[in-house]
């Protein structure tokens, strides 16, 4: 099918919204987007092709849209293959220490202290490489996720009012509970940051969609024996990194089945996520008994909470630097800015080396740059970009070099 174009055609009132929209688009997907680079960017296996153009009645983007929106699945499970291409150099695992010490998970101090079952840190590891999932659902109330390792798997399962995660390589065990009035986490419970289906990227993009957007149809494809329509995000505007977003929307249910994000310099995806198999047939019960393994170490929520914060110096560095965080620009060529507070550039040294190491790490493949702002060094994937200037301000987001030099610049 060819592609259908959006109709540009809006009242008063839907042109309100669309301003809302960016507004929060600028709050939450920049900032996103910031730390996708340490948390929040999977995807799915490249090889993972789509089969045949099925014949579908013709929809416009805002039927397609709208049927995400009215989308209200709540039984399903099936199989999620992820990988991500940010096209960043082999760290030799420095990325896993430093976010194992931003999350407070094992070896954060050196000191063995918290749980390696701990979602926070657990579903960090989604950040690059290729992962496969299999995920479950059955209402609010009951959900697993489970990350399928080499000889080993991690599972994160909340059924009624107890969060369990399990991770089997150390047979160790993480237990919190919800609130069990309205569903939600209580605040020793850890919420699920990053992003681990297609629909869980569809609803972030989504966000996004403004008058800075291009939507459209553009055909039909066929995912884990599904009909579904395939609905185009692109940017209008220059200067964005993201070359487009595409949603595989499933043509009965409007569930995203698979989620593709290519850079505007061409090559492979960067973010390809998407459903191998699926059902939406009730789960078994049985898929979210757990009952922790003889000799498993369990480690109940408000003990982790009480672990020592000492082997913690870069958490509380970020921290403090986001407190004034700041967006400047609107729509994809949003960017957030923040000062550290510390001048000299790239951070060089700290007691347990976290932050000296992440230094070297951005200063071993980052562009230096010159402007009115002074000097800095740009630190680059395929996707986000960061500034940081020699006095400490941070600029970053899904935009070129050229853009962060310009921010910077219009700072002063």
């Amino acid at each position: 099918m060819a592609p259908i174009d959006s109709d540009d055609n809006r009242t008063a009132g839907e042109g309100e919204e669309l301003r809302a929209g960016r507004r929060k688009a600028a709050r939450y997907v920049v900032p996103v987007a910031v730390m996708g680079v340490a948390a929040a960017t999977i995807g799915l296996v490249p090889a993972l092709a789509d089969s045949g153009d099925p014949d579908l009645p013709k929809v416009t983007a805002e039927q397609l849209i709208e049927k995400i929106a009215k989308s209200d699945v709540q039984q399903m499970s099936g199989t999620v293959r992820i990988n991500t291409d940010l096209g960043l150099p082999d760290l030799g695992g420095l990325e896993s220490g430093l976010m194992s010490g931003m999350s407070g998970g094992p070896g954060a101090g050196g000191d063995g202290e918290g749980s390696a079952a701990d979602p926070s840190a657990k579903l960090t590891e989604l950040v690059s490489g290729s992962h496969t999932l299999r995920v479950a659902a059955d209402g609010p109330d009951r959900q697993k996720l489970s990350l399928l390792e080499n000889a080993a798997e991690y599972s994160l399962i909340h059924n009624g009012d107890d969060v369990w995660g399990y991770d089997s390589r150390s047979n160790e065990v993480y237990h919190s509970t919800t609130s069990g009035s309205d569903g939600r986490p209580e605040k020793d419970v850890p919420e699920k940051d990053v992003p681990a289906t297609p629909k869980d990227f569809a609803d972030q993009a989504l966000k996004a969609v403004d008058d800075t957007t291009s939507v459209t149809v553009g055909g039909t494809a066929q995912v884990a024996g599904r009909d579904a329509y395939r609905l185009v995000v692109e940017p209008k505007q220059d200067g964005s990194t993201v070359g487009a977003i595409t949603v595989a929307v499933d043509a009965e249910t409007g569930t995203p089945l698979k989620f593709t994000l290519t850079p505007a310099s061409g090559g492979a995806a960067v973010v390809d996520v998407g459903f191998t198999e699926v059902s939406f047939a009730k789960p078994d019960a049985s898929t979210f008994d757990f009952t922790p393994p003889e000799g498993a170490k369990v480690t109940e929520a408000d003990e982790s909470a009480k672990a020592p914060e000492h082997g913690r110096p870069a958490e509380g560095a970020l921290a403090e630097g986001l407190d004034g965080l700041k967006v400047v620009g609107e729509g994809w060529n949003a960017i957030a800015t923040f000062d550290t507070g510390a001048g000299g550039g790239l951070p060089t040294a700290s007691p347990d080396g976290d932050l000296g190491a992440l230094g070297g790490f951005l200063g071993s493949f980052g562009d230096q740059v010159k402007g009115d702002f002074g000097s800095g060094t740009v630190f680059k994937t395929r996707l986000v970009n960061a500034l940081i200037t020699d006095d400490g301000k941070v600029y970053a987001g899904a935009v070129t070099k050229d853009a962060l030099v310009k921010a910077a610049d219009a700072a002063q």
